[in-house]
């Protein structure tokens, strides 16, 4: 509770660092109907569907074989290369995020990651070792995120040389865009503890309150482009359909659960009304909701017809039943053998080829997909391209 209160207190203490004409800089910014916004910067709120290395700098780096395919080696993401995240910087021409819990080598001059593998919007009451999912909630990545204003701000003002290059400045806070994708761990966590379709169902409302509650926040601290992405079709996870074959039990046509997928359609219908409901109590801020759900089913049903393999084939794991999925060994996976470590969770020849990296996450190729089907604006509310996104207010 006393963490909670300083969060509050941070808040109001971060507000007062950004001037009053940074907050109508958006407004003014870009006169003239179609043309590009201007993002100076990103940031990033989520899970490990965004992860840039949040995870790999409290708990411990993703092994290799991530990384193989852009970095070359484990960059913090949980697939063999670039994350959507990581093409939404691109198309706007910035670096890829440093992830805020890395100390090494960050560069936050426009932007940071706030989002940690393994993350919800609830507080989990239980610990990673135990049940998988993250302590850094959704809240405790905004409290994250008021600590870095205050702190990169007076660095930047009081101490200046080098933290000029490598922190943002003040009014990018005002016209940054800022991403949130969070949920599915949720939806997850929630059938992992041996909860009811109804239970879970009936968790969703407190979920809706909880991200606009966190939004509110950064909206108070200056934030106001928001770009937020709908969970997406949790059913086709292998490790999902693993975990709870009893909910995995009715299938599809692409082999995906019916139940799994009609609770993640739930969640996001009722995430499109609550950014609905958020336009209208700031309209002097733009909302984008961005259906990321339509863009991978398509994907996994259309697969073959897009230059994929079995959608639900892991690429990275150990041969273990119809997915190359073992929970127990998972990418990069060693087992102990005659006083010898051997990789057991081993990567498939061709990454680009599978939609599913790890049974959990997307691959590279994956993902770009993801990307170039949401970039347009066509899968979006209001229906606005990436770069486009400040043109949203009121709408």
């Amino acid at each position: 509770m006393a963490y909670a209160g300083s969060g509050r207190t941070a808040t109001a203490g971060a507000a007062a660092l950004l001037p009053l004409v940074f907050l109508l800089l958006q407004a003014s910014a870009g006169v003239g109907a179609g043309a590009d916004c201007h993002f100076p910067a990103v940031f990033n709120f989520g899970d490990s569907n965004s992860d840039t290395g949040g995870l790999s700098a409290a708990f411990g780096a993703a092994p290799p074989p991530n990384g193989r395919t852009f970095f070359g080696m484990p960059a913090g993401r949980y697939c063999d290369g670039r994350l959507v995240v990581d093409f939404i910087a691109e198309n706007l021409g910035i670096p890829y995020l440093s992830a805020y819990l890395n100390s090494i080598g960050s560069n936050f001059s426009q932007g940071a990651n706030f989002a940690t593998a393994g993350s919800t919007i609830s507080r989990q009451n239980t610990s990673l070792f135990l049940s998988g999912f993250s302590p850094i909630s959704l809240d405790v990545q905004s409290w994250e995120f008021e600590q870095f204003i205050n702190r990169s701000q007076f660095v930047y003002n009081n101490k200046g040389g080098i933290y000029r290059e490598l922190l943002p400045k003040a009014e990018y806070f005002t016209q940054a865009l800022y991403t949130f994708d969070i949920g599915q761990n949720d939806l997850t966590a929630g059938y992992f503890a041996n909860m009811t379709t109804d239970q879970v169902i009936a968790s969703i409302p407190e979920l809706m309150e909880r991200i606009a509650s966190i939004i509110k926040s950064v909206h108070g601290l200056g934030g106001r482009n928001f770009w937020i992405h709908s969970t997406g079709p949790i059913g086709c996870l292998p490790y999902a359909l693993i975990h709870r074959p009893d909910i995995a039990a009715v299938k599809d046509n692409v082999g995906c659960s019916v139940t799994y997928n009609k609770v993640a359609q739930l969640f996001n219908q009722r995430l499109k009304e609550t950014v609905a409901r958020l336009r209208k109590t700031y309209p002097d801020a733009a909302f984008t909701y961005v259906d990321v759900y339509a863009a991978k089913y398509k994907l996994i049903s259309q697969a073959s017809n897009l230059g994929f393999d079995d959608p639900l084939l892991t690429c990275c794991g150990h041969d273990a039943g119809p997915y190359n999925f073992d929970p127990k060994v998972g990418c990069g996976g060693k087992v102990l053998v005659k006083g010898k470590w051997v990789v057991l969770g081993k990567s498939c020849d061709d990454p680009s080829r599978r939609v599913s990296w790890d049974g959990i996450h997307f691959t590279e190729a994956a993902n770009k997909f993801v990307f170039d089907q949401i970039v347009s604006g066509g899968l979006s509310d209001p229906p606005v391209p990436l770069r486009q996104a400040c043109r949203s207010k009121g709408q």
